[in-house]
């Protein structure tokens, strides 16, 4: 089951008095990166946001987006947070002295940053937000997926296309390759009469010529180690799990064989098959960076 790594979810519950609302996407990347951005109040989670989404997502570059809101019946019990009224009031004093500004740092001042006043019940406050936004996570998590399996299943159409396509054009060499060698050997009994005129041909040394000849232009077991890798990578993009690595290391050793039929053909055919090749292994590869 091939799943992208690409994607893009949102979550969005209301409960309890509490809007959360989380967005997830993602892009590539060879590891997991996970960014988290929330309100000040719910810091403390980053880590175990982390830790959420690292254990829903295999690889790729994610981005967390967490919103909360508190909906408010004007009965809210409110008390002064006492060290960041402090901290504001020590920042303003010192803004003062760095503008030589004679003026005192008044009460209306610090009154201006709305975030020193908390919930009188601060720890309960912070507990029901991080329960709606969990929540809202998991939701947001399941669109997430979703959307990367939905990519995926495009990605795994397109790249079964050019594995057939792959099979095909490995079938035409593999047609070809005998006739190849056939008329290597005769072209070199036809250049060896031409030089040596009327004096008889040595069939035991011509036919070591042709064995070593034979041997150089032999691609039989490249394309059986071709076939071979078309088979597991086939394997791989319809097993049960997304297996991004091995179908990058598959396209690799794929790479490999045809690079060595290529440099052995010795003829216009393979030759052109080989380029065939190697331009659906370049568009497979761009594909496999997509893939978890």
């Amino acid at each position: 089951m091939v799943e992208s790594m690409t994607g893009f979810g949102r979550g969005e519950i209301l409960s309890d008095g509490v809007s959360a609302e989380v967005e997830v996407r993602s892009v590539n990347n060879r590891f997991c990166e996970v960014s988290v951005r929330l309100p000040r109040h719910l810091a403390e989670f980053e880590y175990e946001i982390q830790q959420v989404v690292k254990n829903a997502v295999g690889r790729g570059k994610v981005n967390v987006h967490v919103r909360v809101e508190h909906e408010s019946d004007g009965t809210t019990n409110l008390k002064v947070d006492r060290r960041l009224a402090k901290s504001y009031k020590a920042l303003l004093s010192d803004l003062r002295d760095a503008a030589q500004i004679d003026e005192d740092v008044r009460l209306e001042h610090v009154l201006t940053f709305s975030d020193v006043f908390v919930p009188d019940d601060e720890e309960n406050e912070t507990q029901r937000s991080w329960k709606v936004a969990r929540e809202a996570l998991d939701t947001a998590l399941a669109t997430f997926r979703k959307m990367r399996l939905a990519e995926g299943a495009t990605l795994a159409v397109d790249l079964n296309n050019r594995l057939d396509g792959m099979a095909a054009t490995l079938i035409e060499i593999e047609a070809r390759a005998p006739s190849r060698v056939t008329e290597a050997a005769e072209k070199l009994r036809s250049r060896i009469a031409a030089l040596i005129d009327d004096v008889s041909v040595d069939e035991s040394r011509l036919a070591a010529e042709v064995a070593f000849l034979s041997d150089r232009l032999d691609i039989t077991e490249e394309c059986v180690r071709l076939n071979a890798h078309i088979g597991a990578f086939r394997d791989a993009l319809n097993g049960p799990e997304s297996e991004g690595r091995k179908l990058n290391f598959l396209t690799q050793e794929m790479h490999r064989e045809v690079n060595t039929i290529g440099s052995k053909a010795n003829d216009f055919s393979i030759s052109q098959f080989s380029v065939l090749l190697k331009e659906e292994l370049e568009k497979i590869r761009e594909q496999v960076q997509n893939i978890q």
